[in-house]
């Protein structure tokens, strides 16, 4: 099976650090552990883009019932959403806005889910199930791309 040139820029991608590069980039974190959870203010998003596609929970407390409910559900299914290059950010502190916060502007509890290009491709006020947001990054252009690339 020949490896794809999606495989093979992020094979060079996680060898860069060898080569004597800096810290690891945000994208070189993500593609270590794709299942960890990010702090919105330790984010850059123009980093992402091309790369991911940022879910970001927004709450004005961790302990607000919709946040919980929203987290639970995402790592319930975690592996859907890395199969999606789905990275996952939260901001529960409205006292010190993240740049995502004060682009995005949340009132209280809210899902965003943007695409690989950078563009928020949904807003929801209520939490979603990990098959609601499998679906609608199915139909986005970019997947289905990748799900062609995949199937050769």
């Amino acid at each position: 099976m020949r490896p794809t040139l999606t495989a093979t820029f992020a094979a060079l991608t996680l060898a860069w650090p060898a080569f004597g590069a800096d810290a690891p980039t945000l994208a070189d974190q993500w593609r270590a552990d794709p299942g960890q959870v990010f702090d919105a203010a330790e984010i850059d998003i123009d980093e992402l883009q091309w790369i991911a596609r940022p879910v970001v929970v927004f709450a004005n407390s961790p302990r607000d019932p919709s946040f919980e409910d929203q987290m639970v559900e995402l790592l319930r299914d975690l592996p859907e959403l890395i199969a999606r290059d789905v990275i996952i950010i939260t901001d529960t502190d409205p006292a010190n806005p993240s740049a995502l916060r004060t682009k995005l502007r949340p009132r209280a509890f809210m899902l965003v889910l943007m695409g690989k290009d950078g563009e928020v491709k949904l807003r929801k006020p209520l939490p979603w199930t990990v098959r609601e947001l499998s679906r609608s990054i199915d139909k986005m252009p970019m997947r289905q791309r990748e799900i062609g690339r995949d199937r050769q």
